[in-house]
């Protein structure tokens, strides 16, 4: 990932830096002024939540409409009536993937707007590493990430919830999501550097997200689906990311390490190709 500068007089600070922090000689910053323009951008992008709370509405009510939506509706009908405990534990583990992906969306809608305010203008006529930026972002969004998953989780344990392995385990399948729901936002921060308004970051979202949410194992086995689409799930990053939270969290359903180094992989191969392509356009964007 490119860390060059543009070569702005030393009396510009840095977010959070002093105000005589020289910019190094060839034009790059080393890791320890990129880990504290990070830390500084991310502190900004946490007092805005602070001073914006209806932003984290989507990530406290979310996973609570959700879970009642799909267990109330879905749950008799998939596991049978009055059966729906063994769907709670089948569904929260898939939800804990599809968390990832909505609030995912939301960092590529911020990015948007920032660009439209002059915000991302000012950001890169300082001497910050430019992936600091938006990677300040995603580290706020994991923290959102956090909060949607615990308060999923919360509800699930209310509706009937067993963990049959460890904490550990469960911890374990939170941060597998975490891990692959921040290789989703470099995607949704790419969209947002490429498209023109948020409404259009959000439709593209749209179409992207709702393929891949419902044609997946997160919420009814792909057993019941056509040929088909079994096939596609098969290849689906979510359906590999809920599969391994299911292990993780019931200690039944399949091969873990097969899951586990899938959903690694997509995590992987996506930051791999989106990550320098999102930096890139953002050192460009005008």
């Amino acid at each position: 990932m490119s860390t060059s500068t543009t070569t702005a007089p030393a009396r510009d600070a840095a977010p959070g830096g002093p105000a005589s922090a020289p910019v190094a000689a060839e034009g790059r910053i080393g890791l320890r002024g990129n880990l504290r323009h990070i830390a500084a951008l991310a502190r900004r992008n946490a007092l805005q939540i602070k001073a914006d709370p209806e932003s984290m509405f989507d990530a406290v009510l979310m996973p609570i409409i959700f879970i009642l939506l799909f267990v109330y509706v879905f749950g008799g009908a998939i596991s049978g009536k009055g059966n729906n405990d063994a769907y709670v534990n089948y569904v929260v583990p898939g939800m804990m993937a599809m968390m990832g992906m909505n609030i995912a969306m939301a960092v590529g809608t911020g990015v948007n707007d920032d660009f439209k305010k002059g915000v991302m203008d000012r950001f890169r006529s300082m001497p910050i590493a430019r992936s600091s930026v938006l990677i300040a972002k995603i580290v706020v969004e994991i923290g959102r990430m956090m909060v949607a998953t615990g308060i999923l989780l919360g509800m699930g344990f209310l509706l009937g919830l067993d963990v049959k392995t460890s904490v550990l385990h469960l911890f374990a399948a939170i941060g597998l999501s975490m891990v692959f729901g921040a290789s989703l936002m470099w995607i949704f921060i790419l969209l947002g550097l490429t498209m023109k308004t948020a409404q259009a970051v959000q439709g593209v979202a749209m179409l992207v997200l709702m393929p891949l949410q419902f044609g997946s194992s997160i919420f009814a086995p792909p057993s019941t689906m056509p040929g088909w689409l079994q096939a596609f799930t098969d290849y689906n990053p979510l359906s590999n990311l809920a599969d391994a939270a299911r292990i993780l969290i019931n200690g039944e359903g399949g091969s873990l390490a097969h899951s586990v180094w899938m959903t690694l992989g997509w995590s992987v191969l996506i930051t791999a190709v989106t990550a320098p392509l999102a930096v890139s356009k953002f050192r460009k964007k005008t």
